[in-house]
């Protein structure tokens, strides 16, 4: 059975993206297709607040995009060995909060410890993050330009400062058109797509309306997680399938579920 995943490939350490090693062990054929680009913004002014752990109380990665912002501000200012020496451990002395498991292996990388990669999604974090102490100092954010509001508001609410930096923003992928309709065109109408977030529905949504015609009520429509759920439904789409968390192994197991026959 072929599965649709609107994402850009990501190789483990096996050489695979885990993704469609999960879903294989289902039996299910899964195909990556990207449909998202990104720009990367306010570098300067990022790696500036970076050189200053002082001034804040911690870090927030809520996507792997920002600790992509991280890496490359440390090399276009030529501050990988300063970091290496002094500020990663002074950074190492707060707390680093992160969304998720593939988030935090990316700022484990750069050498920082984390703290609440169990939390499947922003709003689960921002719950653990006023569990903790109050921190007299910022929480730095470095963010898109699409940042949901529930965890700023939620950290508001709670009276614990945060200072959010908007470090990079979603473009559309240039090959959606071609991509997707290179897939059909090959493989037919998939029995189910998996969308990762609100803006990758966005920009593909209208191609797949067009190439699934009236098949498109045979797909099993399936979602990384609440928000782009919400988004979905937003959208009149039925969502067969949410992944309990935002992992290969989970979104795997609740797309065969949606595609068991009782399911229908």
């Amino acid at each position: 059975m072929k599965v649709l995943l609107l994402k850009d490939a990501k190789e483990d350490d096996s050489g695979q993206d885990p993704y469609i090693r999960e879903l294989g062990l289902y039996g299910l054929e899964a195909t990556l297709i990207p449909v998202l680009s990104f720009e990367f913004l306010s570098l300067p002014s990022f790696s500036e607040k970076l050189s200053h752990p002082e001034d804040y109380g911690g870090l927030i990665f809520t996507s792997p995009r920002a600790v992509e912002a991280v890496e490359l501000c440390l090399e276009e200012d030529s501050k990988t060995e300063v970091w290496k020496k002094s500020l990663k451990e002074k950074w190492n002395a707060k707390s680093v909060y992160v969304v998720g498991n593939a988030t935090a292996s990316l700022v484990n990388k750069i050498g920082l410890d984390t703290e609440g990669e169990s939390c499947g999604n922003a709003e689960k974090l921002a719950e653990y993050i006023c569990s903790r102490e109050s921190p007299a100092l910022p929480l730095l954010f470095p963010c898109g330009t699409l940042k949901g509001e529930i965890l700023p508001k939620m950290l508001k609410d709670k009276g614990i400062p945060m200072e959010s930096i908007t470090v990079y923003q979603k473009i559309p992928h240039p090959g959606i058109r071609v991509n997707l309709n290179s897939y059909y065109s090959q493989q037919g109408v998939p029995a189910s797509i998996t969308f990762f977030s609100p803006s990758g529905l966005t920009h593909s949504l209208k191609h797949i309306q067009e190439l699934s015609g009236d098949n498109i009520h045979q797909i099993k429509f399936a979602a990384i997680g609440p928000t782009t759920a919400r988004a979905l439904a937003a959208q009149g789409l039925p969502v067969s399938c949410t992944a309990t968390s935002p992992t290969p192994h989970a979104l795997a197991a609740g797309i065969r579920t949606a595609l068991q026959p009782q399911s229908c």
